[in-house]
């Protein structure tokens, strides 16, 4: 899952970042509103975490633009107070969820990634091709009765596989939705990653590589 922090407090927006990455997220963070619009326009996320006293663009006229592109990008809207007339305002210019600060960090997890699944087509509760199973829920991974050991990247790439029915995914796709930011798209990453979660799999392989276009994971297995 991919998520955008939009928030001006910078150990608040590092802190929230450093959690949801140790979760699995692939997370970048912006500032100010003006750098947040730029990112939420050139990338596509799962769900913006928003502030909404930021300085340059507001965060509410932030919420509105990503509402009003037709994305699927859901936004939970952060602020300082948490008032009920505060919350049903944030909710009616386009928020899907709405947390006032302080806030309980698992709790934001628990929103983003239930927010992230409304924001992506709808997979069934276990991905299974084969004698591979994923459980995104639970973050498990079976091949026939043995438990599988992943790191979080490693999880990703093989949940968005899974995902894609059989269709190839590119290497750049695994980028953008497994990465952040910060990858550089130029490494080798993918491949490595790739390579090291077809060990851990065992035979016969599971991953296909489709030369020129990226890997896939056949959907009967």
């Amino acid at each position: 899952m991919r998520v955008l922090i939009v928030e001006d407090e910078r150990p608040l927006a590092d802190a929230v970042a450093r959690g949801l990455r140790r979760e699995g997220m692939a997370v970048d963070v912006a500032y100010d509103g003006d750098s947040g619009h730029e990112k939420a326009v050139v990338t596509r996320y799962d769900v913006v975490v928003l502030d909404r006293d930021l300085p340059g663009m507001s965060g509410d006229r932030l919420c509105a633009e990503i509402v009003a592109s037709a994305s699927t990008t859901r936004v939970i809207m952060l602020t300082a107070s948490g008032t009920l007339a505060d919350k049903v305002d944030g909710l009616s210019r386009g928020a899907d969820d709405y947390l006032a600060k302080p806030f309980d960090f698992p709790e934001l997890v628990a929103r983003c990634r239930a927010l992230g699944r409304r924001a992506t087509p709808a997979v069934p509760p276990m991905l299974v091709a084969g004698d591979v199973a994923l459980d995104p829920a639970r973050r498990t991974v079976h091949r026939g009765e043995r438990p599988v050991e992943l790191t979080r990247k490693e999880f990703g790439v093989l949940e968005v596989l899974l995902a894609a029915g059989g269709a190839v995914v590119s290497s750049e796709e695994l980028l953008e939705r497994v990465w952040d930011e910060n990858a550089d798209p130029f490494t080798t990453t993918v491949r490595v990653t790739v390579m090291t979660l077809r060990k851990k799999l065992g035979e016969p392989g599971v991953i296909e590589t489709v030369v020129g276009a990226g890997y896939r994971v056949p959907a009967a297995g």
